[in-house]
């Protein structure tokens, strides 16, 4: 097994925090900093805030080799890590050890997996997704690039998320169903038909919201 790298987490908010506890939990060396232009503070559990996005390309020609997206927007997340790549970043995948892992589900790279977790058989998860605490993502599903699958998800099998969409906390997802991309999924919803691409439906069951 490869030794994990030290990474650059980008973000210095709420998302931030889980992923620095889901570090050291996998045995992360303790992270380079955070780079972000807005933080809340200059030290976000122990790990300091180096700068904004301007110093990317510095940190990367003093050695810096990794880097992890904590970014809560899926847009943004996936131009940053788009940019970040560019720049020669590697973009590990980061997994809880806490995740309920089948041995058949594959993750990209830059997507998060957090604690508890269940990714099933033949699960896909595409780059820079965010598959959150105690989600279901059972056999066969395809989670797209940048999207999320919000805390407490529960989506049965062959249900297909697309590119940066956002499957909403607590939502159900019966199996076969297909989340068109950007497409928004209200908290506590029932997925039970297909949802087209950028739309946003919520509700049990789902359906169109006013915007």
């Amino acid at each position: 097994m490869s030794e994990l790298p030290a990474v650059v987490i980008i973000g210095a908010g709420g998302h931030a925090k889980v992923v620095i506890e889901a570090l050291r939990a996998a045995g992360y060396p303790p992270p380079l900093g955070l780079v972000d232009p807005h933080p809340a503070a200059a030290v976000i559990h122990g790990v300091p805030v180096l700068g904004g996005d301007d110093i990317l390309p510095r940190l990367r020609a003093e050695g810096a080799a990794a880097a992890i997206v904590a970014l809560g927007g899926n847009g943004l997340r996936q131009r940053v890590g788009d940019a970040l790549a560019a720049m020669g970043y590697a973009l590990p995948a980061l997994v809880h050890p806490a995740v309920q892992l089948s041995p058949s589900a594959r993750i990209g790279d830059g997507a998060v997996v957090m604690a508890r977790a269940c990714l099933g058989p033949d699960a896909v998860i595409g780059s820079l997704a965010i598959v959150n605490t105690n989600a279901v993502v059972e056999h066969d599903n395809v989670i797209g690039v940048s999207a999320h699958v919000a805390p407490g998800c529960a989506l049965a099998g062959n249900v297909t998320v697309g590119d940066r969409a956002l499957v909403g906390v607590g939502s159900a997802v019966r199996p076969g169903i297909t989340i068109g991309a950007d497409a928004v999924i209200g908290a506590g919803s029932a997925v039970v038909r297909d949802v087209p691409a950028k739309a946003r439906v919520g509700g049990a069951p789902a359906a169109p919201l006013r915007r």
